[in-house]
């Protein structure tokens, strides 16, 4: 094989990524459900990253045009719009595991996404983290845009040649451009571990208020873990002393082995919009699907709606991936025209849009049947759809 290699192959790489960047993308006609639109392509990939990241361009010290800094993923963004534009915060994966943070932006939102020059330089603690990922983002009412991430390190107390074990912990960097980043204190709880932690966007009784994932049982004995709330005086640092499970895990249901709060809550006329994922075992290992649920505007900790199964799920190509048969979101955006934008990752590998409303989402949440519990109170759930169709169809409707 010639050492050889085609001195054109930056250029044509170049313009292949330009078709890939520059793809128009479109809604997904045969994945009708009325609740949102599904689209054909990913918005985001690792191909999508800029080949300065990846290429030694300069042929003096790349003779062979080899990819040196190989990106293998871009998934769970955190979305936010900002001047005009929707901006992703992409947790981008090297080869090498390690995960970093990147901004891509879009003039619509659908396609045309593209990462900025350099991916964030994000300030480290006195206890440097591990690996970074999973930022959620949040305008909040005090003015800053947040961001809460999963900072892990190695655990100090892990038995020798144990090179799995981590601390998880919610880290948390402030901006107002996303260009300059301030690092936080790591949000401090009582529990060992927290991951999914989300800041909700207003002040509660004038306070900083949290969705927390504490670690299994550790608020309440008994209780089975799920999705938390605590409150905090200050961001700097933040320290919840109390949680409480508002948004529990639940036997045979989506959400059996752990559920966890996905992006901030959206405020509506009706409540508080949440996505969350929820996971269950299965032979071929864990599922990860979303859903939606709303609690109360006034009392953000009190559930209000709960539809029964699941919001979103992977479909075809999106079932394969690093971690199959997965989807995750911790980013949507809530547009003045009243339309939303909820970005997904499929498998832990690439990421997608789907599109709806405030109405059609706000709809699905009050008018959906929660999970009846049993098979016998499902079936009984559907014979009344049914026995309602079969009225309407006949005319019998009143």
């Amino acid at each position: 094989m010639s050492n050889e290699i085609n001195r054109d192959l930056p250029a044509q790489l170049l313009a292949q990524q330009e078709s890939l960047l520059t793809r128009p993308n479109q809604v997904n006609r045969s994945l009708y459900n009325g609740i949102y639109e599904r689209y054909l392509y990913p918005v985001l990939t690792a191909e999508h990253s800029p080949l300065s990241w990846r290429y030694d361009l300069n042929p003096q010290t790349n003779p062979f045009f080899m990819e040196r800094l190989g990106i293998n993923a871009v998934f769970n963004p955190g979305a936010i719009e900002l001047n005009g534009k929707i901006m992703l915060v992409c947790r981008v994966e090297g080869w090498d595991r390690k995960s970093f943070f990147a901004v891509a932006e879009s003039a619509n939102g659908l396609d045309n996404f593209r990462f900025w020059e350099k991916p964030v330089c994000l300030p480290e603690t006195e206890d440097p983290d591990t690996n970074v990922y999973d930022m959620r983002l949040v305008q909040h009412a005090d003015g800053w845009i947040y961001g809460l991430f999963c900072t892990e390190r190695k655990d100090p107390a892990a038995a020798p040649g144990d090179l799995s074990s981590a601390v998880a912990q919610a880290g948390i960097c402030r901006t107002r451009d996303l260009k300059t980043w301030e690092r936080l204190p790591d949000l401090k709880t009582g529990s060992p571990q927290q991951r999914n932690v989300v800041l909700h966007p207003e002040f509660v009784n004038g306070r900083y208020a949290f969705y927390t994932r504490p670690q299994d049982d550790f608020i309440q004995a008994g209780s089975g873990g799920g999705i938390g709330w605590g409150t905090s005086e200050s961001m700097t640092p933040a320290v919840i002393n109390n949680e409480q499970v508002i948004e529990a895990r639940q036997y045979h249901t989506i959400k059996e082995s752990k559920n966890g709060e996905g992006p901030a809550p959206i405020k509506t006329k009706l409540g508080w919009l949440h996505l969350a994922h929820g996971v269950r075992g299965t032979a071929a290992g864990l599922r990860y699907v979303l859903y939606l649920y709303l609690s109360d505007l006034n009392e953000p900790w009190k559930v209000t709606h709960a539809p029964g199964g699941y919001f979103l799920a992977p479909v075809a190509e999106e079932r394969i991936g690093d971690v199959s048969n997965v989807v995750f979101s911790n980013g949507w955006v809530a547009r003045a025209d009243g339309s939303v934008f909820l970005y997904y990752a499929s498998s832990d590998t690439r990421i997608h849009v789907v599109t709806s409303s405030l109405d059609r989402l706000l709809d699905y949440a009050i008018n959906t049947p929660p999970d009846g519990g049993t098979s016998a109170a499902c079936v009984r759930q559907r014979l009344d759809l049914i026995d309602r169709n079969l009225k309407f169809a006949s005319g019998r409707e009143e």
